[in-house]
């Protein structure tokens, strides 16, 4: 049993629509394509297990979701989708404590835990079940009120602002790039996402729109300074008007061919890695995460509400948004520098 399965009618004109996993033929009715009796059928019987796990949109989450689901699967030997409905909180604290014995880290335990509990608050909702068993199930704490990916001080962060060559067209694109990550608290896969016309004019003030986790669109006020530099790029590279195409694309794209935008592990890997190292940012665990983090950071130390620095993350709970609240832990506060003999 998995639930890695599709729900979905797809396709124009005659063809197939996948059900659960099934083929079935397409009805056209009118000249528009409509459900045949049997897959109105199929899909009212799709359990809300296969249902939730279905309407995950993002790739990655779906990904991380499956492998957490299918080890409590696997540990409560549950076959069918529908035996989730039979597991109590006994189930759920013995899988816990076979997790803490495999040494997983505090991160990692509360990871799986969520993604059950996500699955059980679906199958509340859709009355399969009369409560969530993961509810009152202690969770490891160890580390959970600081974020494990580590910012940069101020003074790298204008290192790295200023590292690329503004002369080149692949400089100018970088040094938009480190711009826009730190200026915004952008993620890496939304900085990728981003086309031309995302940067939009809102109450007379220019935004990036970007297009989050889960699929929600946030709107977030562009910085000045990132702006003349996304600017320059564009006016060097070319593709103003291209509004649909990627904003920040490979500077080897040749007339006449649809541009890709960059990936993630060429902006992860040959833009902040490599820039990082250029500068000297020994930071151990320091990766692409790391300007976000150094965003928000810098944003609270600089007296910006919290519950605003949520929305400008663009996280669903403001605990997430508290791991990056270092603000209590800042050395130079420590009464260790108070201490005169």
């Amino acid at each position: 049993m998995s639930l890695d399965t599709t729900i979905s009618a797809d396709g124009k004109g005659t063809g197939n629509a996948t059900v659960g996993g099934s083929q079935h033929p397409v009805v056209l009715r009118n000249g528009h394509r409509a459900l045949s009796a049997d897959e109105f059928s199929h899909l009212a019987d799709v359990p809300p297990e296969i249902e939730w796990f279905a309407n995950i949109v993002n790739p990655r989450t779906r990904k991380a979701y499956r492998i957490d689901i299918e080890d409590f699967r696997r540990f409560a030997g549950i076959q069918k989708p529908e035996e989730f409905r039979t597991v109590v909180r006994a189930h759920v604290i013995a899988w816990r404590k076979t997790l803490e014995q495999r040494n997983l880290s505090a991160a990692t335990i509360r990871r799986k835990l969520s993604a059950l509990s996500a699955l059980f608050n679906h199958l509340c909702e859709s009355n399969a079940v009369f409560f969530n068993p993961t509810l009152g199930v202690k969770r490891p704490n160890g580390g959970a009120n600081e974020g494990k990916t580590p910012a940069i001080s101020n003074d790298h962060a204008r290192a790295l602002l200023e590292a690329p060559d503004p002369t080149t067209l692949k400089g100018l694109r970088d040094r938009a790039i480190l711009s826009t990550f730190l200026y915004h608290g952008l993620r890496l896969q939304e900085l990728c996402l981003m086309k031309v016309r995302d940067i939009q004019l809102r109450s007379g003030v220019l935004h990036l729109k970007i297009h989050g986790k889960g699929g929600k669109l946030r709107f977030v006020p562009a910085h000045p300074g990132t702006l003349e530099r996304i600017d320059a790029y564009l006016e060097k590279a070319g593709h103003r008007d291209d509004l649909d195409g990627p904003l920040f694309r490979s500077t080897r794209s040749r007339p006449g061919k649809a541009s890709r935008p960059l990936s993630p592990s060429n902006v992860h890997h040959r833009i902040v890695k490599k820039y990082a190292r250029r500068i000297g940012v020994g930071v151990r665990g320091f990766c692409v995460h790391s300007l976000r983090a150094t965003a928000a950071t810098n944003a609270l130390e600089h007296a910006a509400d919290i519950a605003r620095v949520q929305e400008w993350l663009g996280h669903s709970n403001i605990a997430t948004t508290r791991l990056y609240d270092r603000r209590r832990t800042r050395p130079e506060d420590s009464p260790t520098f108070r201490v005169v003999y």
